[in-house]
């Protein structure tokens, strides 16, 4: 390790002299308790490192070593089910070793190196492989099985293989090389987080990330792949909505990066999640999730490293070929270790004290999301779906408007929904997705040819409401025309009965798309009845009391299996509107 010593120390970050050759990301020992820290400015012999933990006590003159080496992630068997701190330290092992508090300067294994797995090689003896091919398999947790790749970089003919036990370093496999090299192979691998992995290509983004959340999956819904923004003040429902993703979408694996939240928040999460059963499995939920706590009281430089620890983790089991859904709660706060790492650097500053390469940062995040074809040949996809803290709820601020530059979805919380227990408490006027087109071709294949138009009603429903309403607060709702209480009669079903959702409900926390369809088609169906009996002369009133709006109302708590039974007696009601007689008096 090449040698300096500390020049100034100003925060987390801290100046070293005298490194012989050091580059930029190298992994850096800071202080004679080792503190862990990374270059990040090079400058006349002089190397500026962003120190992961607490620099108190640090003083000029006190020892920097230069490991050679970029801050990495260890991967292999182990990750699912553990709880890492920003920098993929695990937590339960650093709580074993220093207690309650983390001590400065420990030093754990990311994952345990001596705990032995059975491995199940697919490969034989002279196969060719090349970089990502998959030569065997290991049973990672009941619901994951963690296929061992070739390491990139790699080409060439499997000459040994072996079945067993085997611990992370052991030697499984051995590929003699074009150079006439042999190279072992070992379950463990190693990746520099701020370099993407590499894939073949990206595909486009036709099939949606199916969620059960009836707001997400009907008007604003997200692809597979995608990216998605959830901008929202304090209390109103981000992480209610992020923990119902983790829960209910159709991904494989969940990497949850609580990135400078609260810690009561994040014990919330650490205590809920391995609670939790997987709905579709029935096994516990943590046997597919990975979880980074990096919590407000934390070091800030690691808060900045967290984010990319979390991308890197998932793009590994992209490239199995697994769907892997990413949480990064929030940015803000990543966004804001960088302005404080800034400040420290004396950066010039851009907008309300943020870095002038802020949207750089937030764009190189959001592009390692995405549906690819992975080295192997197989098909996965990282969608990354990030919380947003702007200060008062003001999505003006740059860490919201830089975020909506380069996501495709935006989900805009609303604290008076949240206030009306209205959940999930997504404002259907001000959110929007630009993926609905790419998914037209999907929803009308999979669920029913219907699916367009029916959203595209829908969503003018609520729009008319807006404007009607703006007309009431004048006039008053007595003098409306029928036609015109009608619409404000159905758009409160859409609202009250289709997008409002108890997460808490067994039946109505989790809706397919097939229960979305015949929900959203039984309220245009009686949108239909009620405009042809308001022709004839029947009132709002009258038809507000008829059994088909109660069967609606108790249609969301329907189980799925006895859906279609409901819907047919429910068309049946509605077919009494058009048998009503216009009262006279």
């Amino acid at each position: 390790m090449a040698k300096g010593i500390i020049f100034r120390v100003s925060g987390p970050v801290v100046i070293a002299e005298g490194l012989d050759d050091p580059q930029m990301y190298n992994v850096v020992k800071v202080g004679e308790q080792g503190l862990i820290g990374e270059i990040i400015r090079l400058n006349s012999g002089k190397a500026t490192i962003q120190v992961y933990e607490d620099t108190t006590g640090l003083r000029p003159g006190d020892p920097v070593s230069d490991t050679g080496a970029p801050l990495s992630v260890m991967l292999g068997p182990g990750l699912i089910g553990s709880i890492f701190d920003g920098i993929q330290r695990p937590l339960d092992k650093i709580k074993a070793k220093s207690g309650d508090f983390i001590a400065k300067g420990v030093n754990v294994d990311s994952i345990d190196l001596k705990k032995s797995w059975e491995f199940v090689p697919i490969a034989k003896n002279g196969t060719k492989v090349k970089s990502g091919d998959i030569i065997g398999e290991v049973e990672e947790t009941s619901l994951i099985k963690h296929k061992v790749m070739v390491k990139p970089g790699i080409e060439g003919t499997i000459s040994d293989i072996s079945e067993g036990s085997f611990k992370l370093e052991d030697p499984i496999a051995s590929i003699s090389t074009k150079s006439n090299k042999d190279v072992e192979l070992e379950l463990l691998q190693r990746w520099p987080v701020r370099i993407p992995r590499p894939v073949v290509d990206k595909l486009p983004p036709d099939v949606p990330l199916i969620t059960g959340q009836r707001v997400i999956d009907t008007l604003f819904p997200v692809a597979k792949g995608g990216t998605a923004a959830v901008p929202g003040p304090f209390g109103s429902g981000k992480t209610v909505i992020q923990h119902q993703l983790a829960k209910w979408s159709d991904s494989e694996i969940v990497v949850y990066v609580g990135c400078g939240e609260r810690g009561n928040e994040m014990t919330e999460i650490l205590t809920t999640f391995p609670e939790l059963k997987d709905p579709k499995s029935g096994k516990p939920i943590m046997d597919r999730t990975i979880l980074i706590a990096n919590t407000s009281n934390m070091p800030v430089a690691a808060r900045e490293a967290s984010i990319y620890t979390g991308i890197t983790l998932a793009e590994y089991y992209r490239d199995m070929g697994y769907s892997v859904a990413l949480m990064a709660d929030s940015t803000s706060r990543w966004a804001e270790a960088l302005r404080e790492i800034s400040g420290r650097l004396e950066e010039m500053p851009g907008e309300e004290g943020y870095p002038a390469y802020l949207g750089r940062k937030v764009a190189e995040f959001y592009e390692r999301a995405g549906r690819v074809h992975v080295l192997n040949g197989s098909i996965g996809s990282i969608t990354a779906i990030g919380a947003v803290s702007p200060p008062g709820g003001d999505t003006s601020e740059p860490v919201s408007q830089n975020t909506l530059r380069v996501t495709r979805v935006f989900w805009a919380l609303d604290a008076s929904l949240a206030n009306r227990r209205h959940f999930p408490s997504i404002n259907w006027l001000n959110s929007y997705s630009l993926y609905t087109d790419d998914l037209k071709k999907w929803y009308s294949d999979n669920i029913n040819k219907e699916w367009n138009d029916l959203y595209l009603r829908a969503m003018s429903i609520l729009q008319k409401e807006n404007e009607i309403n703006e007309v009431v607060q004048l006039v008053g709702y007595d003098a409306l025309p029928e036609k015109e209480k009608e619409i404000l009669d159905i758009a409160k079903s859409i609202r009250e009965d289709y997008l409002q959702q108890s997460a808490f409900d067994e039946v109505d926390t989790y809706s397919s798309s097939h229960k979305q369809y015949l929900m959203i088609k039984s309220i245009m169906l009686l949108d239909e009845a009620e405009r042809s009996a308001i022709d004839k002369g029947i009132l709002v009133d009258q038809l507000q009391k008829i059994d088909a709006k109660q069967k609606l109302a108790r249609m969301k708590f329907v189980p799925e299996d006895k859906i279609d039974a409901y819907f047919k007696d429910m068309k049946k009601a509605i077919d009494e509107i058009n048998r009503m007689e216009v009262k006279t008096k």
